[in-house]
């Protein structure tokens, strides 16, 4: 017999399997050896007294044989010879995840990667990060794994109705992930954990037959008669399929401006920019746990979520990594953006997340109406605006990406911080008012935020915190339709966009959703023509 329970358990004791299983006896009115073992099926935290609790969901095997949970499998098929190939450019979670989706469906992807693979593309960050120089091609969001590989690996979705994320996390167990991902509330895997699973996937494709090509930027499309017939790539090579697949992630920019330029519909959307935010990690511990000393042994870093209206504008927290680093996340010289990542220990003194308000259409068409009304109704207002404040960033820094900061008090007072608290970011950091980088309308939002913000976390609002500039790529300046609804810009046949640089998704899980409902509409298609 099998049954489920909860129970709430102190840190110390829900690390202990023969504690747990002593309480699910006791729960059940057994004897603990009537108990053959259990699988965990949910764990939290629950840190709102002064008292953190872990709250577990367990499945009980009582009186019959214990067996371990059962990972759902791929599967997957030799698809060399298929007479159909999908073209997937970009390989970020979007990008694999419908190469993989296709292999399943019998059709070869051939996914071309502007960047370089894992391994290759760690020396081009450690260059990055103490030379100071970006390789435009290879950076923290071009290359194997996109952006995604480098963002901490925070596994957690709201998009529950867009796809099966059990199937999603299930998928990265096979390919390496540590099965907890499947029970935690917020799973994460780890910026360290990532590139083994990412080549683990890339290998996978291969051995089933799929192309697999590295350095291979796309700029051009080849379309006769409303349908695309293939790509033409940076290095002079021509691909031919019968279907495309655009999931460059947000961060393309030349994409953007390839489709805009072949007439296809694109449009400016809504966005979040804003800074990265960091604090020791003892300070959030201490607020989050009410521990005055360090925290318990038996508890994770602790995180936080924040959210504020302030004048109808809603200013939020944003990836926050908990034991982690900010990083330069840029991929152009003459951009300064920043984001964050932690390993999967959590183990760094700090603690840093995105802080970012909205960043509605209105803001950048006026913006550019006071620059240059030519731009006034173009598609690709939000990411020039957005470019604007990144280019500014970096004037203000100092160069080789030394990014603009002031402490968190110092910011809302408009006070130059005359010194600055060690920070993670290794390009290093700059005294700077931030009022002067970013939007007025950004700078009003968080100024006021971050007062409200320490009324809710008692002892967040303090000048040990530092404030980077900027976070700005939180997602995709620009959506790509997909509906029917385009009679006067007519899209292209056979064109799929996805994932988050088409404003579809917004993370790993849910990219990768959108890349395996994108591959299924394709094989539908394809089975129907056929």
């Amino acid at each position: 017999m099998q049954q489920r329970i909860t129970l709430k358990l102190l840190p110390s004791e829900a690390a202990a399997d023969s504690i747990i299983q002593q309480y699910a006896a006791q729960t059940l009115g057994l004897k603990s050896s009537a108990i053959t073992g259990f699988q965990i099926v949910k764990r939290s935290i629950d840190a709102r007294g002064r008292q953190p609790w872990i709250m577990l969901t367990i499945l009980v095997f009582v009186n019959e044989p214990f067996h371990e949970r059962t990972v759902k499998k791929l599967l997957l098929q030799e698809i060399s010879n298929a007479p159909h190939r999908v073209i997937v450019v970009g390989a970020g979670p979007a990008g694999l995840f419908a190469a993989l989706k296709l292999i399943e469906q019998g059709i070869k992807p051939i996914l071309l990667e502007r960047g370089k693979d894992v391994r290759s593309r760690r020396r081009d960050l450690a260059v990055l990060n103490k030379q100071g120089i970006v390789n435009s091609e290879s950076n923290y969001c071009y290359g194997e794994g996109g952006a995604g590989t480098y963002s901490d690996g925070k596994l957690y979705t709201r998009s529950t109705k867009r796809g099966d994320v059990e199937r999603i996390l299930n998928i990265l167990v096979q390919f390496g992930a540590h099965e907890k991902i499947l029970y935690e509330a917020h799973p994460h895997i780890g910026t360290n954990k990532l590139p083994d699973i990412i080549t683990a996937i890339r290998e996978q494709i291969i051995a089933c037959g799929g192309d697999f090509l590295f350095e291979q930027k796309v700029t051009d499309l080849i379309i006769q008669n409303d349908t695309i017939k293939g790509v033409k790539t940076a290095s002079g090579n021509t691909f031919d399929a019968n279907a495309v697949i655009i999931a460059t992630g947000h961060s393309a920019r030349d994409i953007f401006e390839l489709l805009h330029n072949k007439n296809i519909l694109i449009e400016a959307k809504p966005f979040a920019l804003g800074v990265r935010v960091e604090h020791p990690q003892s300070i959030i511990d201490s607020i989050q746990y009410h521990c005055s000393t360090e925290r318990n042994a038996f508890l994770p870093p602790a995180s936080y979520s924040l959210v504020q209206q302030v004048n109808e504008r809603g200013v939020f927290s944003f990836c926050m990594c908990p034991g982690g680093i900010i990083a330069p996340a840029c991929t152009s010289e003459g951009e300064l953006v920043v984001n964050g990542w932690s390993p999967s220990k959590r183990n760094n003194p700090f603690a840093n997340s995105g802080i970012v308000t909205a960043v509605e259409i209105k803001d950048f068409i006026n913006f550019k109406n006071k620059q240059s009304r030519k731009q006034e109704h173009s598609p690709l207002s939000g990411m020039y605006f957005q470019q604007a404040v990144e280019k500014k960033a970096f004037q203000y820094g100092g160069g080789k990406f030394v990014a603009p900061a002031q402490r968190m008090a110092d910011f809302t007072q408009k006070k130059l911080s005359t010194s600055l608290p060690d920070c993670s970011y290794l390009p290093g950091i700059a005294p700077a008012a931030l009022n002067e980088v970013l939007p007025p309308f950004v700078y009003a939002s968080l100024q006021q935020a971050f007062i409200e913000f320490g009324k809710k976390m008692r002892g967040y609002f303090t000048n040990e915190a530092v404030l980077v500039a900027t976070e700005s790529r939180t997602s995709s300046p620009v959506r790509i339709p997909r509906d029917n609804d385009t009679t006067q810009h007519p899209q292209v046949k056979m064109l799929f966009p996805c994932g988050e640089g088409a404003g579809y998704a917004g993370g790993i899980v849910s990219a990768a959703m959108d890349g395996e409902r994108v591959a299924e509409n394709i094989a539908q298609l394809i089975t129907t023509d056929h």
